[in-house]
């Protein structure tokens, strides 16, 4: 982690630098781009939290309806010496769950699918895979990666801009420089992302006693997107099928937003796989078990 936010500073001292030095040496320029950067990532954490929680229609999670769940979780916060996070329930359309929030004010949803579809032990090994979110503030590193991502991005579009005639051309050039830096940097995000996903894992299994039942979760959890995925796709077709427009019910999944933070991520094709924020769930299983 140390390693991880010494780079995402570098590339943020880069930006502030070049705004510097291209709009003005002056002490106000640096303290504007500072105070703004700290003002965007962090209306972005806020918004991106209520976003997340609201798309899915996440409730409170009964404390006497679940009262496993609960004391599962109180057990490995007292271990870890971690605050409670605040358990809610969605109706997902496939079994997921994901954590939001910061060590000492996280939440945790959990899917009235995963709940169904899960044994006790391997439902244990999801809910200590998101606990480990939260406990190595992984939420809030992504959510810093992605405004450094996005500074950066202004940045350089800017540079573009004062740096040539500031004409129709460098308009339209700035905003394809500026989008191809930021996608850079965003790779470099991504990637953080697929390895804390592999900590995750880890430290799961190593609440949980061993790999096998997040494995097997995981599984299962994989196979039951696939179905709804072609769930999805049928209901698809047969809306297509009626008068040729496309059925307007809802057909269960999650928003694309919502599915960086869940458990699974059904990225397949090599491209997807190099922008997904999970890896492979094949190579997840695997360490597992290893």
């Amino acid at each position: 982690m140390a390693i991880v936010g010494a780079i995402l500073f570098a590339f943020y001292s880069v930006a502030v630098a070049a705004a510097w030095f291209f709009f003005g040496q002056s002490q106000s320029i640096l303290a504007l781009a500072i105070v703004g950067s700290i003002l965007l990532v962090g209306v972005q954490y806020k918004i991106g939290k209520w976003a997340a929680l609201r798309s899915v229609g996440a409730e409170d999670m009964d404390e006497r309806e679940y009262q496993q769940i609960h004391q599962f979780v109180e057990k490995v916060c007292r271990e870890r010496n971690l605050k409670k996070p605040n358990l809610k329930i969605a109706s997902m359309g496939v079994p997921n769950a994901f954590a939001v929030g910061r060590r000492g004010n996280g939440t945790v949803v959990v899917s009235r699918e995963l709940i169904q579809l899960l044994d006790r032990d391997e439902l244990e090994g999801v809910i200590a895979h998101e606990l480990a979110h939260i406990d190595n503030r992984d939420v809030i590193t992504m959510q810093l990666g992605q405004g450094i991502a996005s500074i950066v991005g202004i940045v350089a579009q800017y540079i573009v801009l004062f740096t040539g005639d500031n004409d129709l051309a460098d308009f339209f050039l700035a905003i394809v420089v500026g989008n191809l830096v930021q996608f850079f940097v965003m790779l470099f995000v991504l990637a953080i992302s697929r390895y804390r996903e592999y900590v995750a894992d880890a430290d799961a299994k190593r609440i949980i006693g061993g790999g096998d039942p997040l494995a097997r979760a995981l599984e299962k959890i994989s196979e039951g997107n696939k179905q709804a995925a072609q769930q999805r796709q049928q209901v698809a077709r047969g809306g297509r099928g009626r008068g040729g427009r496309r059925s307007r019910q809802r057909d269960g999944g999650v928003d694309q937003q919502v599915s960086a933070l869940c458990i699974s991520s059904p990225d397949t094709s090599a491209l997807a796989k190099l922008v997904s924020t999970h890896p492979p769930m094949e190579k997840r299983i695997q360490r597992l078990r290893s």
